[in-house]
């Protein structure tokens, strides 16, 4: 075999850029051109020739094959190839829908003229806030009384009005006849007033007063019940109309009856009371004023002149 290693070496080198298979078939027809070829045997009898044992195989080595990969297949030859699945017996299927429950119900046709249709309902608007003042008479207890709700009337109205039944003057408290609507500012001057008047009645006719006979108080009117002219301050909760007292030894005494007897201690007291009434309101207007005034005084807190300063006092 040594003579075949240049022969083999020059093959290597003259097939080296040829691919694996060809090289191992020149390989082949190499050996077997380079290889003595067998002799027939010989008839019998005669001395024969060892025999050259025959060169083992060679195996060709197979390239290994890149697997390319596989193309997703049509749906419908998917199809074809998993069997479908068996459809469920009536018993199993029935037993199937109760497992899963209930049907929902289907939801009404609104197409369908006879179907009522729920309207949707407004939602709920949230109160608007009221803005109120307190009123420092009534939280002192000079004034008894309660706050009212806004009062709103066109143009009349008021945001923080009180509702008063009676004023504690003097150690005392004195009830009105009938409950006053008014603002706060009134109600304060109201109750300083009839402390002043109290005073006087129980020093000159001996006895104080036990009531404050109270007539109209918040009204939305024009000026002396007219047609037209400018709003009364009873459309604002600031005016209050009185129309006399009663004192605690049951006397009473009244503007519409008593007022000409300037001479009487009762007229006394209606001209004193409208006296100190001219140096608390803004506006006092009694029978002497006009013939709607003849049976009360009529005391409001007005704002008169450019600085609200003015007073009327008649």
């Amino acid at each position: 075999m040594r003579h075949l290693v240049p022969a083999i070496t020059a093959l290597l080198v003259a097939t080296a850029p040829v691919p694996a298979q060809d090289f191992f078939r020149d390989l082949e027809r190499f050996v077997e051109d380079a290889l003595p070829q067998r002799q027939a045997p010989r008839p019998s009898g005669g001395v024969s020739e060892p025999t050259r044992p025959t060169p083992p195989s060679v195996t060709r080595p197979v390239a290994p094959v890149t697997p390319t990969p596989m193309t997703q297949r049509p749906e419908a030859d998917a199809a074809e190839e998993e069997p479908p699945l068996p459809r469920p017996r009536p018993d199993e299927a029935a037993d199937a829908d109760e497992a899963e429950g209930p049907d929902e119900p289907a939801a009404p046709d609104v197409s369908d003229p006879d179907v009522p249709v729920a309207e949707p309902q407004p939602a709920t608007p949230e109160p608007e806030r009221v803005y109120q003042t307190a009123c420092p008479a009534l939280l002192s207890g000079v004034v008894v009384g309660e706050m009212l709700d806004p009062i709103a009337e066109g143009i009349c109205g008021e945001r923080s009005p009180l509702s008063i039944t009676a004023v504690r003057v003097n150690g005392r408290e004195i009830g009105f006849s009938s409950p006053v609507t008014t603002n706060c500012a009134m109600a304060g001057a109201l109750a300083d007033w009839a402390g002043e008047v109290d005073a006087y009645a129980n020093a000159a006719l001996d006895s104080p007063i036990a009531t404050l006979d109270t007539g109209t108080s918040m009204m939305c009117r024009n000026r002396n019940g007219g047609d037209e002219g400018f709003v009364s301050e009873h459309g604002f909760a600031n005016a209050v109309d009185v129309i006399g007292f009663t004192l605690a030894d049951g006397r009473s005494i009244a503007v519409e009856a008593d007022w000409s007897a300037a001479a009487s201690p009762e007229g006394k007291l209606l001209r004193q009371a409208h006296g100190a009434a001219c140096g608390r309101f803004t506006t006092v207007l009694g029978p002497d004023a006009n013939a709607e005034h003849e049976d009360h005084f009529h005391l409001d807190l007005g704002c008169h002149g450019q600085t609200c300063t003015a007073q009327i006092c008649e």
